[in-house]
């Protein structure tokens, strides 16, 4: 930053446009970032830097109304003030944002943009020297440099006598006059504008006066307001200290390049905003104990410097409090059978849920103090775990709030921090009428999405209730209930103009989604009605057009007749409107080579079918595993290597040659599709060991079964989780068979009974069973080979 003519900024600076006040050199300020712009420099910029370089940021004033702000780059201001980050401090409520403590550097001109995202860039031309702060006071303007330091003189003897116009036994105007003899003059009119109470257009007025005289006389005027305001607030009112301190509002903390000045903690800070705050504490109609808290907590803010962590925590709980609905309690209406009938009308399937959703309420109705478990739905997305918070909400007459909980990483963000004591999380949430739900991911940090699981210590105060994805039996009920009446409405139809048949409602589902929810589906019914509406919106036309003209027998056959009502959506209709179909029953035609199994995998969008690939070559015995695989995928693959190797003379597996070791100068490669997906998890043992056995003996493996389950170097199947999910991946693709671990028998029971029905379940305790049962007519021995040794797990 240093050079033959002083100390410079860099040329290029990072812009943090902020509609909160202006930032004038020398000065201090504390500012809120939550535009997208801002939270992008605040991440990439401030956060992820390690120089000191990389802390120095151009402040702009946003002039554009803030109630009206837009996502455009506004025009920019002419003159910003470059700052150094002193402090960053993350917050998610009542949104994620950044609260940033920046000292003012210099004055600096925009000369050109050059990039507006992720954030503003601009190419800047310094106007301030930094060595003036650096000055000692003897050393700067004087009387003697003729007219501007008689400007300069005349500027310091106004400040000084508005500070003796005020109580010098308060610590802050004390303080205020020693620090007006330690500055050098230039600075002056700066540090005084920023310490006085004024509006942020005087002070762009001050930003904007780049010579030093224009300076000293802009800030001049507004002294002189000052003590002309004084004078009249003596001669209309009996003098007060309380009165006059008003005038002043010093920063404290501030950090000036080369020098440091901090005001003692009895201090006032910003004491219109802390006298705001008290003001919005009393009028909340929070409870007495509630009240105590904030008080005492208003108490410690006020004496608190900002530039300490705690601050931004303690001004966000306070400003937490003073927004909830502490007079808007509503009364509950605990109705059992109403709930039940509001649940079923609302939502089809779910029955477990729903069956826990009125345990719950039932309790609630028998004892209102329950203290009870915090219910999680956990499940895909589009399967229903919003609208059933929402029924209940309808259910207990309470206003329905949606909290998403990206950034949250800690128990104590939702609870209360170790710091806060107990009655605060208890006054925080004992009265509120919202009923919060929570987003099934969590995140480290305020500017991330939702991807990181749950803490531990989180996930334990919570009670999971799994909700499943929808077979295709109920999602053709939700759409005839749910989804088609819901879009015809939204789309202003009636079903007079548009049906679409449940054959048509099963081709959707089949070939144009798969997903464990209706998310999807329902799109695609949008885009029917969609279409459909500009059929009805023509025919309409055409028909007022023939009502209000009368037509030329020419021009009759030119124009198309109205469409017959209602508009019936059949298969060919379909596929005009939502193109060829996105998804089709592949398993078959997989399976035309040795070397192919299907498995299922669980991922947090519902279950889903995986196919394993093996090939292999010549070579030295390498095995290559492809396709974005964990550690844990990895070592069940190596398994199934060494038990088929171990085995190998038993089920007549061999190499390219007819060897009896299956990679004695053969190298494998094993492939799980879908490369750009990563996999990871113990239940594709099985696949991987039937992929093999069908590679090294030659032989197909059937392609209508697919299997999970995870596997052992002795041969034994264990059980694995996300059976039901998985079973119903299964079913969507057309499976007809499917090999589960012994031990995931119970699993089944939460089937519906007519999918245990149309599919064959085949549970296996070893290997050998599920070999016997991939392969048609069996997976047979050597002819004298002593069986296998039936082994159950003790685990």
């Amino acid at each position: 930053m240093a050079s033959g003519d002083g100390i410079k900024i860099p040329s290029r600076l990072p812009l943090l446009l902020t509609h909160e006040g202006v930032l004038l050199p020398g000065s201090t300020v504390r500012l809120s970032v939550d535009s997208p712009r801002n939270m992008h420099l605040v991440g990439e910029r401030l956060l992820r830097g390690t120089s000191l370089k990389s802390t120095i940021i151009g402040v702009i004033p946003n002039t554009r109304d803030p109630e009206h702000d837009t996502d455009d780059l506004p025009g920019l201001h002419k003159i910003g003030t470059a700052g150094i980050a002193v402090q960053v401090v993350g917050s998610n409520w009542p949104k994620p944002h950044f609260t940033l403590l920046i000292t003012g550097l210099c004055r600096f001109s925009v000369s050109s943009l050059l990039k507006e995202r992720p954030f503003v860039l601009a190419e800047v031309e310094q106007l301030d020297k930094l060595e003036q702060y650096t000055t000692p006071a003897t050393q700067g303007v004087t009387a003697a440099d003729g007219e501007l330091g008689e400007l300069s003189e005349k500027f310091y003897q106004t400040a000084v006598q508005l500070l003796g116009m005020l109580d010098m036994s308060l610590p802050v105007v004390a303080k205020s006059r020693r620090l007006l003899d330690s500055l050098p003059r230039e600075t002056l009119p700066d540090v005084v504008a920023s310490m006085i109470r004024t509006s942020n257009k005087e002070k762009l007025q001050v930003l904007d006066a780049v010579s030093l005289e224009e300076r000293f006389k802009t800030a001049l005027s507004m002294l002189t307001r000052q003590i002309d305001g004084l004078n009249l607030l003596r001669k209309t009112r009996k003098k007060s200290p309380d009165n006059e301190k008003g005038v002043l509002s010093v920063r404290k903390g501030g950090v000036f390049p080369g020098r440091q000045f901090n005001l003692d903690e009895e201090d006032e800070e910003d004491g219109d905003d802390a006298a705001a705050l008290q003001r919005k504490v009393h009028g909340a109609n929070m409870p007495e104990a509630a009240l105590r808290v904030c008080l005492k907590e208003l108490k410690r803010l006020k004496k608190m410097p900002q530039s300490m962590p705690e601050y931004a925590l303690t001004r966000n709980y306070l400003d937490l409090m003073v927004e909830l609905p502490w007079s808007k309690n509503t009364k509950d209406c605990l109705d059992i059978r109403s709930a039940r009938t509001l649940l079923d009308n609302d939502h089809y399937a779910m029955d477990k849920l729903k069956r826990r959703v009125l345990e719950y309420l039932a309790v609630r109705q028998l004892k209102a103090s329950l203290k009870g478990p915090i219910l999680c739905f956990v499940g895909p997305p589009g399967v229903g775990k919003t609208s059933v918070g929402r029924s209940i909400a309808r259910t207990l007459g309470r206003e329905f709030h949606r909290i998403a909980l990206g950034g949250v990483c800690d128990q104590s963000d939702i609870r209360g921090h170790r710091s806060w004591t107990q009655s605060r999380t208890t006054a925080s949430l004992t009265t509120t009428s919202t009923w919060p739900l929570t987003s099934p991911k969590c995140s480290s940090s305020p500017r991330q999405t939702p991807r990181r699981p749950f803490p531990p210590a989180l996930l334990d105060r919570m009670e999971l209730l799994q909700v499943p994805g929808y077979t295709q039996e109920e999602k053709v009920e939700i759409a005839q209930r749910h989804l088609i009446p819901n879009q015809l409405e939204q789309h202003g139809l009636t079903p007079q103009q548009l049906h679409i048949p449940q054959d048509t409602t099963q081709g959707i589902i089949s070939r144009y989604t798969r997903e464990a929810g209706v998310r999807s589906l329902e799109r695609k019914i949008g885009a029917i009605c969609r279409a459909v509406a500009v059929k009805v919106a023509e025919g309409r036309r055409v028909t007022e057009t023939e009502a209000s003209m009368p037509e030329k027998p020419s021009e009759r056959g030119d124009k198309a007749a109205p469409p017959e009502m209602p508009i019936v959506i059949d298969h060919i209709a379909l596929k005009d409107i939502l193109g060829p179909a996105l998804f089709e029953m592949e398993v078959s035609e997989r399976f035309t080579l040795p070397g192919v199994a299907l498995g299922l995998a669980w991922t947090p969008l519902g279950g889903e079918i995986m196919f394993v690939e093996a090939s292999r070559m010549e070579g030295e015995g390498q095995l290559t595993l492809t396709g974005q695989l964990g550690d844990v995928m990895k070592e069940s693959a190596h398994l199934a290597i060494s038990w088929l190797r171990a085995n190998a003379k038993t089920y007549q597996l061999t190499n390219m040659v007819g060897g009896p070791d299956p990679l004695d100068g053969t190298d494998i490669h094993l492939h799980f599709p879908a490369g750009a997906v990563t996999k990871d998890g113990p239940s594709a043992g099985v696949t991987i060991v039937t992929c093999l056995a069908s590679l090294f003996s030659g032989r197909l493996v059937r392609s209508d079964i697919a299997m999970t389950g995870e596997i052992t170097l002795r041969g034994l199947v264990l059980p694995v989780g996300g059976i039901k999910d998985k079973v119903l991946a299964a079913y969507r693709a057309g499976v007809k068979r499917i090999i589960l671990p012994k031990r995931n028998d119970k699993d089944l029971e939460e089937l519906p009974a007519n999918i245990r029905a149309k599919l064959d379940f085949v549970t296996a305790t070893n290997l050998d069973e599920v070999l016997n049962a991939a392969f048609d007519g069996g997976f047979p021995r050597t002819t004298g080979e002593q069986a296998l040794t039936q082994l159950s797990s003790k685990l």
